[in-house]
């Protein structure tokens, strides 16, 4: 759109972001996110677009809970905002993340050389985190196998030269 249409959504979805957090006191609404809010160029429209984590069943209960707040936070927003006209919300799913993180889930599989399964993970829509290991960080910082082997030895503590120079210098101490 234009570039005042894109600073009327980016103001919008602070402030409702900021009227949902602090003045809805609503539990069925739990871990919604505001991720996006496209507005109409005459300003009578918005659609919003809300990632919530959660079971199916939660995530559509908290858009029903955050449809039955939108007049609240309509008004709220005509008294905070500066607007001739104050949109129309029209709440949407934002599907992205989780279709993101199907596909990290899939090649995390074939990464592994598993066969990837056709089902759908259990209604969960984020991956739960786990740590990385040296090995993994030194792979997914781009330094290849011989720096993954080296990380690997010095969280063994077979290196000896944690905390120490590397090297060619070191080598020369040594000797």
């Amino acid at each position: 759109m234009t570039q005042r249409t894109d600073r009327i959504d980016e103001l919008l979805r602070e402030e409702m972001t900021s009227i949902l957090t602090r003045d809805v006191d609503d539990p069925r609404i739990g871990f919604a996110t505001i991720t996006d809010i496209e507005t109409a160029p005459d300003l009578r429209h918005a659609k919003v677009l809300v990632s919530v984590i959660g079971q199916p069943a939660e995530r559509q209960a908290t858009i029903v809970a955050l449809g039955r707040a939108m007049p609240y936070v309509r008004h709220e927003l005509g008294k905070r905002l500066r607007l001739k006209r104050i949109p129309e919300f029209h709440l949407e799913l934002d599907e992205r993340f989780e279709r993101g993180t199907r596909i990290l889930h899939l090649l995390d599989e074939l990464e592994a050389g598993r066969v990837p399964d056709q089902t759908t993970t259990d209604g969960e829509t984020l991956p739960t985190p786990h740590p990385l290991t040296a090995e993994e960080a030194a792979r997914a910082a781009g330094f290849g196998a011989a720096a993954a082997e080296q990380a690997v030895r010095e969280e063994r503590g077979r290196g000896g030269r944690r905390g120490r120079a590397g090297g060619a210098a070191a080598e020369r101490r040594r000797r």
